[in-house]
């Protein structure tokens, strides 16, 4: 079998070459007639709202599998292409599959991750337009974002009726691109004419509020109900001034309407694909919309999604999150790769001895297995090969996994495609047919603030306890007078480590969360708690991927990946 992914050709190239099918035979898989779709091209398609209001009539008898990750480095753990190969996978053992991945953001396409569209022979279609402009979905959250934006300081302009605090306004501006000379910047400057001035910011679209909220929405009602109440600023008696005070509520769903409705697509394999909203990974549920995954379940025998960076960030955040809004997973998948295990086991230090590094990294990977077991959740371990892997380490993982009795398996779902994951689909299978699955959630949701954050951190990142400054412990009183305490937690953490520190590799010990600050994000309905600081408007390398792309005469793109 071909594990040499330098030997594949350029994932542009392979889809370029590969045969695609019309997206109404895509559909015709789930059993969706043409009439159920709106047509953007020969291969893409929003459902629409008679299909997907038909659909969400049938029982969810579908099984939801969840792909998530050891703790990554920057090389990537390969969570898309597990995700889009998996999907392929269980096609080829006969059974009606739909993958359902997050909308890639222009900022890494166009910086140093490059698109989300997955890798090699597993990955989604068509793959330009994909990581591209797309149906519009990311520059309507654009335009609704920063309308909100113009209104606040419209309002203020023309008599800040509702008193708003300049020092105290929480919505920033939106655009999806990585330009870090906007992550600070003083708006209304030119006379009066302009507005009152104040400091203002710009945040990725990924990281909006709406973003999130799109993508736990399930219809137009919900969608306005939700942008009403999101928090833009606060009085000068310290009281929320939400969407809903500024009266444009109405305006933002107009714009956000159709970009509500779940994409259509096809893997390379031709399995059909939603490809559907995009939220940051750290201050929001870093997965695709709940409305693709309740349409997946109801559509298909097996859904296949991923959650953002580890298990401790985005597996957590789908179970006491997203879960709560009715889709539990039924099995769980850990990608795990030779090139983690040995940053968690300290390769750094002693290159000398890589094997093992290898066996010490496995308690990084043995933490987020145990970690999604104790959420009563069955776990196979997906062992993402890489060129330089060799069949010794390969093996050295799987006896790992067997002594731990741990389900593991090899994957080749770049370089093979479906082929290369049918082992690992055969896994996942068993587990759920077993029944085994039994969701516990980490915390309640009438637990306090404190204790829901605790609960987290003890049991979860492996924390002996929280430290709140002074600064969040007055978010905390704030949050609570407001009413919104008893919504879940949404805790932003490096992806680099299990601890706060993203220098600490492996499972630290001794060591104690600090949580800095607080916010409530009331549309979503999630309360996101800071750790330490997080970027939401990246920056662009000093390499960047748009540095290497280019068109020619005929349109065709060359260096996207």
């Amino acid at each position: 079998m071909d594990t040499d992914q330098d030997a594949v050709p350029a994932d542009i190239d392979i889809a370029r070459n590969a045969d695609r099918r019309a997206i109404e035979s895509v559909g015709a898989d789930l059993g969706l007639a043409d009439a159920d779709l709106d047509h953007r091209g020969n291969e893409v398609a929003k459902l629409t709202w008679d299909a997907i209001n038909g659909a969400m009539d049938q029982p969810a008898d579908g099984n939801l599998v969840l792909v998530t990750a050891m703790t990554p480095t920057r090389r990537g753990a390969g969570k898309t292409v597990t995700t889009v190969g998996l999907g392929q996978a269980f096609d080829r053992l006969g059974e009606t599959s739909v993958v359902a991945i997050r909308e890639p953001s222009l900022g890494p396409v166009f910086g140093i991750k490059g698109g989300a569209a997955g890798g090699g022979y597993s990955q989604v279609l068509p793959m330009e337009e994909i990581n591209l402009h797309f149906t519009g979905d990311i520059h309507a959250v654009t335009s609704a974002h920063n309308l909100v934006s113009a209104m606040v300081d419209a309002h203020r302009h023309h008599g800040n009726g509702l008193g708003i605090d300049p020092d105290r306004v929480v919505w920033p501006r939106a655009l999806d691109v990585n330009d870090r000379a906007l992550r600070e910047t003083v708006v209304g400057l030119g006379g009066t004419a302009s507005g009152p001035p104040r400091e203002d910011e710009f945040s990725i679209t990924a990281a909006s509020e709406l973003m999130a909220v799109l993508c736990l929405a399930t219809d137009v009602s919900d969608l306005r109900e939700r942008v009403g109440r999101i928090i833009v600023a606060y009085d000068e008696e310290g009281d929320p001034v939400t969407v809903a005070d500024l009266d444009v509520a109405g305006s933002v769903a107009a714009l956000l309407k159709d970009a509500l409705r779940p994409n259509l697509v096809q893997t390379i394999e031709g399995t059909p694909a939603f490809v559907h909203g995009g939220p940051f990974a750290n201050i929001a549920t870093g997965t695709n919309s709940i409305l693709a995954d309740k349409l997946g379940l109801r559509l298909g025998d097996y859904l296949v999604t991923e959650a953002g960076f580890g298990a401790d960030l985005g597996a957590e955040k789908f179970v006491d999150v997203v879960s709560r809004e009715g889709v539990e997973p039924d099995a769980t998948v850990i990608v795990a790769t030779v090139d983690a295990l040995q940053k968690h086991g300290g390769i750094e230090a002693d290159e000398s001895d890589p094997m093992a590094a290898l066996r010490a990294g496995f308690a990084n990977l043995d933490h987020h297995v145990d970690v999604l077991r104790s959420m009563g959740l069955p776990v196979v371990v997906a062992i993402n090969r890489f060129p330089d892997d060799t069949d010794a380490e390969m093996q050295e993982i799987l006896d790992h996994c067997e002594q731990r009795g741990v389900p593991a398996a090899v994957s080749t779902l770049h370089a093979d495609g479906g082929a290369g994951g049918t082992d690992i689909a055969r896994l996942v299978k068993r587990e759920v047919e077993s029944g085994d699955a039994d969701l516990q959630r980490v915390y309640d949701l009438d637990a306090s603030l404190t204790e829901k954050i605790r609960a987290v951190a003890t049991q979860v990142y492996g924390a002996d306890d929280v430290e709140f400054t002074s600064g969040a412990r007055d978010d905390i009183e704030r949050i609570q007078s407001q009413g919104l305490a008893d919504m879940p937690v949404c805790i932003s953490k490096t992806p680099s480590s299990l601890s706060d520190d993203p220098g600490k590799v492996g499972v630290p010990e001794d060591w104690t969360l600090t949580v800095t600050e607080l916010s409530p994000s009331a549309g979503a309905g999630f309360v996101v708690v800071l750790t330490g600081d997080v970027l939401t408007m990246p920056g662009l390398p000093a390499d960047p991927a748009a540095a290497h792309i280019d068109v020619d005469e005929d349109g065709s793109i060359h260096g996207l990946f």
